[in-house]
């Protein structure tokens, strides 16, 4: 996934690398410009390159061999391959998404099917929004299947009641029950609201818009989960049929 904004985490870390080496001048002149230089690297050709980060993108930096100028670009193979963007991925996206990843396995929030399914798939999802709610049929089969699994983080969103009814279905005896209810109504069968919303409710909201925000998705339902090869997947609005396609074979 090449969200740029999922990075952010990480850049502190991965930053602290490049201070236990010397810079050559017109590098350290970049990061006078606002780069911040993550890690040195050795690109084809023996070229000395740098990662390193400007506004949350990833960026690479190439020393000319008489070490006086520093250019900051892409490098291409004579294929037309983008050879700085494959590192740009492995070391700042990729693990960025896994880290991420690791964040959302943690939430506590709705979930449905088995946790021996192929797919685990994480979604943010507003009580209110029709596409959360086409998205969950859609989802029904491969729940059934063990095809994928489905975390829900509730959000409000899209409506000033959407918060008071998200946290009425996690604060209720039966949050998972509560939630395939409204459902499976299609937003008929709502839960009863309390007098007072339940502050462990607020919080677990709070504390999912805040992922929400993070993870930069601007809308509901925003869908996340691990590829095959354990690269972050972002589907944000309801999914086309390409890529259900790949989120039920988790591609």
């Amino acid at each position: 996934m090449k969200k740029r904004l999922m990075a952010c985490a990480l850049f502190a870390s991965l930053s602290v690398q490049a201070q236990n080496h010397d810079l050559p001048a017109p590098v350290k002149a970049l990061e006078k410009q606002g780069i911040t230089i993550i890690k040195p690297f050795t690109a084809p050709g023996g070229v000395e390159g740098w990662l390193g980060k400007y506004q949350d993108t990833g960026v690479t930096i190439y020393l000319t061999p008489d070490k006086k100028h520093a250019i900051s670009g892409y490098m291409y193979d004579e294929k037309g391959n983008n050879l700085s963007e494959k590192i740009i991925n492995d070391e700042i996206y990729i693990p960025a998404g896994r880290e991420m990843w690791h964040t959302l396995t943690k939430a506590a929030g709705i979930n449905e099917g088995s946790n021996q399914a192929d797919c685990p798939v994480v979604v943010f999802a507003d009580p209110f929004c029709p596409y959360c709610h086409t998205f969950w049929q859609q989802a029904q089969p491969l729940l059934k299947e063990k095809r994928i699994s489905l975390k829900t983080l509730l959000v409000g969103v899209l409506r000033p009641d959407s918060g008071r009814y998200a946290a009425a279905v996690l604060a209720s005896d039966n949050p998972a029950s509560a939630w395939q209810t409204l459902q499976a109504s299609n937003g008929k069968n709502k839960p009863t609201l309390p007098e007072k919303t339940s502050q462990a409710a607020f919080k677990q909201i709070q504390h999912n818009q805040s992922l929400m925000d993070q993870l930069g998705a601007n809308g509901t339902p925003a869908i996340y989960y691990l590829n095959k090869d354990k690269a972050l997947q972002q589907i944000v609005g309801l999914p086309n049929a390409e890529q259900m396609a790949r989120l039920a074979a988790c591609e």
